[in-house]
């Protein structure tokens, strides 16, 4: 348990403090109003605030504290899904902290102040659409959240194979 909390809260800590950096260097740097720069690595920063959820969706005008209890809760559900991750379950361990570290970064920016959660990676021209505007901590949360989907999807793959379909049960207790 004492391997797991380490590297949990290591996770954490390390992706809390490079979204708190990050956002408070883009803060000091970049105009607000909505101007790109792209740097020297291509990729476009634009200041930008979000009051919403993901991908700039609007919540309705009491949505800041929704968005904060719900914040709470997920990061109160995340702690439960680890205390029973099993200790060797190194991608479940990862998954969750990611998701836990993105998490709480954004509800930082949500108690701090009603501006809304400070975003200034993007947008990013895919050809067919652009990518909205992003943070450190929604990187943290969408690699998490797939690493999670897949570490479920790979125990319910796992489950499934070592339990019997209902019908075969029923075929053996007939003959």
């Amino acid at each position: 348990m004492k391997q797991k909390l380490t590297l949990a809260l290591s996770l954490v800590l390390t992706i809390l403090v490079a979204d708190i950096v990050t956002k408070q260097w883009a803060l000091a740097a970049l105009p607000p109003g909505g101007a790109t720069f792209t740097g020297k690595f291509g990729i476009p920063l634009t200041l930008a605030f979000n009051k919403g959820i993901a991908f700039g969706l609007d919540v309705p005008e009491a949505g800041r504290w929704i968005l904060i209890v719900a914040s709470v809760l997920v990061v109160v559900m995340l702690a439960a899904m680890f205390r029973h991750a099993r200790p060797n379950d190194w991608i479940r361990i990862l998954s969750l902290s990611f998701v836990a570290a993105g998490a709480l970064g954004n509800l930082i920016d949500r108690v701090r102040w009603d501006q809304g959660v400070v975003d200034f990676i993007g947008p990013i021209n895919l050809g067919f659409m652009l990518w909205p505007i992003f943070n450190v901590a929604d990187m943290a949360i969408t690699t998490g959240a797939c690493l999670l989907a897949l570490t479920m999807w790979r125990d319910g793959s796992a489950h499934a194979a070592t339990t019997e379909p209902a019908e075969a049960t029923v075929a053996k207790t007939v003959e």
